[in-house]
């Protein structure tokens, strides 16, 4: 096995293209990623405010939202027109409308007629507006009636009023560095794991150096050798990345990191059979290439991981029961953010395992059926 392995690693040396992508290409998506994401939270997003009270709650719903760090007032008019045209041409996100009487009306205890609305198409940051928009503008009512308002007309009244606290678990920053990249990343590069993995067993048919198998008493062997390579190449790239994550940015491990480099490794390797199982099927790379873009492209939006499945489609469902990604995701959730205990993950574990025992015997199955046709 060993000797396979550097017999692959010279052909990675003469051939730099497949070098590119098997090595360097991975340290390319991990720094692109990282990069994309190292702000952690988007700021500043640009709303607008429709004043047409021009009262002292309104300028206290203008302070609050300005001093929110997520938003940026862009501008504050009284024509609705004018900032929904703003809205329309994505120049805001959303905006804040306070009609005329509003403080009026809520000192009466009446409905203010204070309304909201953003962008929802753009989800992520739809709802960060939406969020920050509202908690400004609640806390911005709250302080004026408690201290403009109750102040001045009933200075001396105490009474008990009720707190609710409201606590963020496990990412309380919001941080879409800690929500996205670690998903981000190992779904890019199982998709490129794939491509490496048909693209070297693909090689051995097209350069036809398949045919030195044949005869070989250690087949299984060679064909292992051949795909641990380069599921090393991507774990190792992987694990450096966590430890860029974890040591380097803060996002320590919660759970056990030895059960979650394990879990990573056969999450690769289930991966890399699968390919292997449909090259040696096909022995056609375009077919290969068209089956892992549409089977481990759509990893990450099957997963469940930024869209639930509670009420998705049958078939959503389903496909999100037969890519391995789908029990990786839920295990490294409870072990790198949550904490959760080993027990708890053993069920997603067993599922990838399941996947890398199932699709391991159907790759021995095609290539010694391969071996036995080129045999005959």
């Amino acid at each position: 096995m060993f000797a396979v392995m550097l017999r692959e690693l010279r052909y990675l040396k003469r051939h730099k293209v497949d070098a590119f992508m098997a090595i360097v290409m991975p340290l390319l998506v991990i720094i692109f990623f990282a990069s994309m994401l190292s702000a952690g939270k988007a700021e500043h997003l640009p709303i607008a405010i429709i004043d047409q009270d021009q009262s002292q709650l309104s300028q206290k719903i203008i302070h609050n939202l300005s001093i929110n760090p997520s938003l940026k007032i862009k501008t504050i008019s009284s024509s609705q027109d004018e900032v929904e045209r703003m809205v329309n041409n994505t120049q805001v996100w959303g905006f804040v409308f306070i009609p005329e009487g509003a403080e009026q009306r809520l000192v009466q205890a009446k409905n203010a007629q204070i309304s909201m609305a953003y962008n929802q198409s753009f989800f992520s940051i739809g709802n960060s507006i939406a969020s920050a928009m509202q908690t400004s503008t609640l806390n911005a009512i709250g302080d004026y009636l408690g201290n403009s308002y109750l102040t001045n007309k009933i200075p001396y009244a105490e009474f008990p009023t009720p707190h609710v606290k409201v606590s963020m678990l496990y990412n309380p920053s919001m941080s879409y560095e800690l929500f996205l990249e670690p998903f981000i990343v190992p779904a890019v590069l199982h998709l490129l794991l794939c491509c490496c993995i048909a693209f070297a067993i693909g090689q051995e048919f097209k350069r036809h150096t398949f045919t030195e198998w044949v005869g070989s008493t250690h087949i299984v062997s060679r064909f292992f050798a051949k795909v641990l390579l380069y599921v090393l190449i991507f774990c190792f790239w992987t694990w450096c990345w966590m430890f860029w994550l974890a040591h380097i940015k803060g996002y320590f491990i919660a759970g056990s990191l030895s059960f979650l480099l394990l879990a990573q490794f056969v999450f690769y390797f289930a991966y890399a059979m699968i390919s292997s199982s449909v090259i040696l099927a096909t022995k056609d790379l375009p077919k290969t290439f068209g089956f892992i873009a549409l089977y481990g492209g759509s990893s990450m939006s099957f997963a469940g991981v930024t869209l639930p499945l509670n009420n998705a489609p049958i078939f959503t469902q389903f496909w999100s029961m037969i890519i391995p990604f789908t029990p990786y995701a839920k295990l490294q959730t409870e072990q790198w953010v949550i904490g959760s205990n080993v027990i708890v993950s053993l069920a997603p574990f067993a599922i990838l395992l399941v996947f890398a025992g199932l699709f391991t015997l159907l790759s021995i199955r095609l290539l010694k059926k391969n071996v036995q046709e080129l045999n005959s």
